[in-house]
């Protein structure tokens, strides 16, 4: 999780450990932490000590709820947050239970987040020269992928579906081996799905020549629409639909090891560990044209770079010997 990042391993309740922070700190650009708000202060790396060592530094506090109200000090936990804030009940089949969204959708939102937020802060600190606080909280990152829904007009109907999967047409179906999505809101795609089903009479209905009413009369499209789709795989659906239909046979993540357009992409790494061997996993979310940066790499067994890091920031070997011999180098 960790892959192409040095490891520094610092006690800071051990004598000598925050002063080895301190000492980072007063030449860093960004400092994130996800202590609970009451935390910082006591370990002595609240935003307010840390600026007066370093009045350019960017600091970051992600939390679970944000910085006051009656759950700030709550921890936060991904799919505590998802079904707190809807997006498990927003997953639910018409009549069943909540559902969990795998992948831990809010974690790598709020990460996001965080490089958004303290981007922007780097960028304001270029035009006055000082550092500010950047917060980031789970409950914010949930709300914020759902906030397109997340709105409440004056005298509407507090409880409104805003459902837009069009009576089930745009959604998973079964096929003859697997699943497929499609999406075929616009007259443009419906035709198409329509021709390229066998199901051209359907285009041409007056009870389905609209979304609403492709909806209200969906009881009787989907059995058609799904014996059709009987007639072939979800990747033979997948190949012949192409363009014409926006749709994906539904795949497992380890498929994405091999799939070709990750492939061609570079999205897939290898990697050599100390300890795990060599693996292979994601990289480069983001790419640089100008500035590509180093070749990935694994992620740093625990406090694998301390003595590298400190040194390079003027520590002797007496004082890592030293700060190891109290606990705070670890």
């Amino acid at each position: 999780m960790n892959r192409s990042k040095q490891g520094v391993a610092l006690d800071l309740k051990a004598p000598g450990g925050l002063e080895a922070l301190l000492a980072l700190v007063r030449q860093a650009d960004v400092l994130v932490h996800n202590f609970r708000p009451s935390v910082p202060a006591r370990l002595g790396i609240a935003w307010a000590q840390l600026q007066a060592v370093n009045p350019r530094l960017i600091y970051c506090s992600v939390t679970g709820y944000g910085e006051q109200g009656p759950l700030k000090d709550k921890a936060g936990y991904d799919q505590v947050l998802q079904t707190m804030t809807g997006m498990c009940s927003a997953q639910a089949k018409p009549g069943g239970a909540p559902e969990i969204l795998y992948g831990s959708v809010v974690d790598y939102y709020a990460a996001a987040m965080v490089a958004s937020g303290v981007t922007a802060a780097l960028y304001e600190r270029e035009r006055t020269g000082l550092g500010q606080q950047v917060g980031v909280s789970l409950l914010r990152s949930a709300l914020a992928m759902q906030s397109a829904r997340l709105v409440w007009a004056e005298q509407e109907p507090r409880e409104l579906d805003r459902d837009m999967r069009s009576g089930g047409i745009t959604g998973l179906h079964p096929t003859g081996d697997g699943y497929l999505y499609l999406s075929a809101n616009t007259p443009h795609f419906w035709q198409a799905l329509c021709e390229m089903t066998g199901l051209a009479h359907l285009a041409s209905d007056e009870r389905f020549d609209s979304v609403r009413k492709r909806a209200q009369n969906k009881d009787l499209l989907i059995p058609q629409l799904h014996e059709a789709l009987r007639q072939h795989s979800a990747l033979e659906w997948e190949q012949r639909f192409g363009e014409a239909v926006p749709c994906a046979a539904a795949r497992p993540l380890e498929a994405m090891f091999d799939f070709e357009q990750c492939q061609a992409e570079g999205l897939i790494s290898d990697f050599e560990h100390p300890v795990v061997g060599r693996y292979r996993g994601f990289t480069r979310a983001v790419t640089f044209g100008r500035t590509p940066g180093p070749a990935p790499f694994a992620a740093p067994v625990f406090g694998a770079d301390s003595d590298q890091v400190l040194a390079d920031h003027g520590f002797t070997a007496a004082q890592l010997a030293a700060l190891r011999a109290k606990g705070a180098l670890l």
